[in-house]
């Protein structure tokens, strides 16, 4: 009789316990990164007035590592142009790519440009977020160097599909 007792109490205890699916343990990273970059050569079959940059990211956390960008200029603004495109960034547990527009100042330098992560590989897969990178360019260097931050935030499961 003693036996049966605890298995009453047992067994609706054991169905609460059931394994259940996974569930995603996605985390938001703030990402406050700087970077150095320059323009970067045309490629072969690039459209005429594409601009393309390389940088070195550092202290980016998820997003240390280097990035690669394509802008086409969508227009004039008062004082510059505007432009659109994507950026790259590739780290050491891959790649999380950004759709960005923004605004360069002629007179000035400054560029501002903001866009949500459209795609990810590795570690990143699935990463969403929004970013903006803000900086100053060298206007007067052939080269196009600038320095720039990179702000905002990225949310990921870094331990989906066995990535830990």
């Amino acid at each position: 009789m003693r036996r049966i007792a605890v298995l009453a109490l047992l067994l609706p205890l054991a169905m609460l316990v059931q394994a259940g699916p996974a569930t995603a343990a996605v985390s938001c990273h703030q990402i406050n990164a700087t970077g150095a970059g320059q323009g970067a050569a045309p490629q072969a079959g690039d459209p005429p007035g594409l601009i393309r940059t390389v940088a070195q990211i550092r202290g980016g956390g998820l997003l240390q590592g280097t990035t690669e960008a394509a802008f086409e200029v969508t227009g004039p603004t008062p004082t510059g142009i505007a432009f659109d495109g994507g950026i790259t960034f590739t780290t050491n547990r891959g790649t999380l790519s950004v759709d960005l527009d923004g605004m360069l100042d002629l007179t000035t330098g400054d560029f501002q440009a903001s866009g949500d992560v459209s795609g990810a590989t590795g570690k990143l897969d699935g990463a969403t977020g929004t970013l903006t990178l803000a900086g100053v360019q060298d206007l007067l260097d052939p080269a196009g160097s600038f320095s720039e931050t990179v702000s905002g935030e990225v949310c990921v499961d870094l331990g989906a599909n066995g990535k830990k």
